[in-house]
């Protein structure tokens, strides 16, 4: 099996218990922005050990970073502060798998800009599994509440959700122009690199931006600290595996094998936040498993 399925598969059963956490935080008095904040906060430490580990046991040094790096690196963190924020909002207003399920548009949307903005071709086969993907999250995004996707447009859940689809979208991109901007073609060290210096500009940034409006945010981020570490933690092991396949394969393939993070999240929903899962939602799975096998089969 191919590195970078490894990667994806592992940094999406990652995410999916960095989100259960943030579903979790923000109903301990962390708003979505300071849930956010502790999410990088405890992250970097991190990343920068497991970075510092890796150079020592392989001998290397750092490779150089110039200015096309932190110019990727700011957009791509940017886009991922905005779409945490957009998603746990988006927690708030439905259940955990339908904000999830909003949020896996980003594989469409990723495939449009890696085309526009780095020049990615996608085959034919690879479309094919992607719209597959998008019909299966179509399935799962209907719930008895609502009229569906495309019908409850207007709704704050769908603007959310969708918003966040798309600021993931610009990370991904972001995060491929990033790691591909370094002199190396280890992609461990090159995701390794990446994600230090991206979590670190968002911890920095976010620090400032609570400091101003959001004081109390910051004191909440410490009194939360034995549940926020795990959210440092699974978010830099989650992080370190997007950055890793996303050296090795564009974007918008690495998002639609990502789709399997939506089975998983319908499992915690059950197992865990013992919500119901519907013979629609069922359906969706299967065709989302469908996209899935057959982009494996086509790459």
């Amino acid at each position: 099996m191919d590195l970078w399925i490894i990667a994806t598969l592992l940094a999406a059963t990652f995410q999916t218990a960095r989100f259960m956490l943030h579903k979790v935080l923000a109903n301990t008095g962390l708003s979505a922005t300071g849930s956010t904040f502790a999410r990088f906060a405890y992250a970097m430490p991190a990343a920068a050990l497991v970075l510092v580990i890796y150079l020592s046991a392989t001998g290397q040094v750092l490779p150089a970073m110039d200015p096309g790096f932190w110019i990727w690196a700011i957009v791509g963190g940017l886009g991922q502060i905005l779409a945490t924020v957009l998603v746990v909002l988006c927690f708030q207003e439905r259940n955990f798998a339908v904000g999830i399920t909003f949020k896996k548009t980003e594989v469409i949307q990723t495939a449009l800009l890696g085309v526009v903005v780095l020049g990615e071709a996608i085959s034919p086969a690879g479309w094919v599994a992607i719209a597959i993907g998008l019909a299966g999250v179509l399935l799962l995004s209907k719930t008895p509440d609502a009229a569906g996707l495309w019908k409850g447009l207007s709704s704050r859940a769908v603007v959310l959700g969708v918003g966040s689809g798309f600021f993931f979208a610009v990370a991904g991109v972001g995060y491929r122009a990033t790691t591909l901007e370094l002199p190396t073609e280890d992609p461990v060290l090159r995701a390794a690199v990446s994600l230090v210096a991206v979590t670190l500009l968002q911890s920095t940034g976010l620090a400032i931006w609570l400091r101003w409006r959001e004081p109390g945010q910051l004191r909440a981020v410490w009194d939360a600290r034995r549940r926020a570490v795990w959210l440092g933690l699974t978010s830099m092991a989650g992080t370190m595996g997007w950055f890793t396949a996303f050296t090795l394969q564009t974007a918008a393939y690495v998002y639609a094998l990502g789709q399997v993070e939506l089975i998983l999240s319908l499992a915690a929903s059950v197992l865990f936040f013992r919500e119901k899962v519907t013979a629609r939602e069922l359906a969706g799975i299967g065709v989302l498993m469908v996209s899935i096998v057959v982009l494996v089969l086509v790459l």
